[in-house]
């Protein structure tokens, strides 16, 4: 075991075993997950001490019902907090706001990072809790669906993978324009706009609640993380939003594109699926629309996004998206309930371990 990397901690796994190698078939997302969590947690933040972070992280790890993880904040406030015994006079606001967005994301509304502001915490100090929020929901879940995973790997042989169909196969290729277009038939219809229970495919402006960042006021290190982050960063108010906390910003940006964008593994279309899914589920308008337009390029399937719209819950249009949307729910809305019993339909339809990963990292960064 890894003393130094959380999840394997949480999760028991060791050196020699399946999914501790699985795991590492993205070993960019581990190293990346890993350093977003000492970024998040235990770099210094003006405002923001590390022993408040981890009483945050352990009332909010508290609140996901995720004993492991809970259990690892403990021990590293008790270490932590003989130094810094003191609390901020902010620090019921902070945990009050971790524990909305862990139990209801809808709630992380604007009146719930005016009431931070209201409790003396500066952007920047905001921008940090609201990181380390989003890396706890990620990584209480990436915890829950690895230990589901191994209740359910007694049911396939580690010699003798489930044997897939090769036309299935040659289904799930990433895909050029054209091998797509012949794949899909019947399926792929002209481009059209779709707005339905309150989400679209429309691009959106995401306008922020915090200050954005002065490119003219800007350090040299955030500087340097915007051009390493996206090529729009410069001009894009959440990214300006982001390097507040420069350090948080590129480390997450690497666990994200590594998981989003990397090659190999669960096909692209299926990992924004998963995305699409977990965001119509927590009520995202912004990201709902970047994913929807992501899977339909990718994908050229703009029935299934009309059926997420509609209901996550019964989407997709085959048995292998109806299986991939169905666990996207299950690990947004219950990961403290997973089983072996969630990975199964994973499983018998030939999704092998990196695969299932691949889709349990989409669904959690979300």
């Amino acid at each position: 075991m890894d003393a130094s990397d959380v999840i394997d901690v949480a999760t028991g796994l060791e050196p020699g075993d399946r999914l501790h190698g699985a795991r590492r078939f993205r070993a960019k997302v581990v190293e990346a997950t890993q350093a977003s969590h000492d970024a998040i947690l235990l770099l210094p933040v003006e405002g923001l001490s590390v022993a408040d972070r981890l009483r945050v992280a352990l009332r909010a790890c508290g609140a996901a019902a995720a004993p492991a993880l809970a259990e690892h904040y403990r021990q590293l406030l008790q270490s932590t907090a003989d130094a810094n015994p003191a609390t901020a006079p902010a620090l019921a606001a902070m945990q009050h706001f971790a524990v909305t967005l862990t139990t209801d994301p809808r709630r992380g509304d604007q009146a719930a990072i005016a009431a931070l502001r209201a409790a003396g915490l500066a952007d920047a100090a905001i921008v940090a809790l609201a990181q380390l929020v989003a890396f706890l929901s990620y990584q209480t879940r990436v915890v829950a669906g690895l230990v589901a995973m191994q209740q359910s790997q007694a049911r396939v042989p580690v010699t003798a993978p489930v044997p897939v169909p090769t036309a299935l196969l040659a289904a799930l290729q990433a895909v050029s324009p054209a091998v797509d277009a012949a794949r899909q038939g019947s399926r792929t219809r002209i481009p059209s706009v779709i707005r339905r229970n309150g989400f679209t495919n429309e691009s959106l402006d995401w306008q922020s609640w915090l200050s954005p960042v002065d490119l003219a006021q800007a350090s040299a290190l955030q500087q340097a993380v915007l051009d390493e982050s996206h090529p729009q960063a410069r001009t894009s108010q959440y990214y300006r939003t982001l390097v507040h906390q420069p350090l948080m910003l590129r480390h997450r940006s690497e666990a994200y594109n590594a998981i989003m964008y990397a090659p190999g593994g669960l096909p692209r279309a299926e990992r924004e699926l998963g995305a699409m899914v977990v965001s119509v589920s927590n009520g995202c308008v912004y990201c709902t629309s970047v994913h929807a337009q992501r899977f339909e390029q990718l994908a050229k399937l703009h029935d299934t996004v009309e059926q997420v719209f509609d209901d996550p819950a019964s989407a997709g249009s085959t048995e292998r998206e109806r299986a991939i949307a169905r666990f996207a729910q299950a690990v947004t809305l219950r990961p403290h309930s997973l089983t072996g019993a969630d990975i199964t339909p994973l499983r018998d339809l030939g999704l092998g371990d990196e695969d299932i990963i691949d889709l349990l990292h989409a669904v959690a960064i979300f």
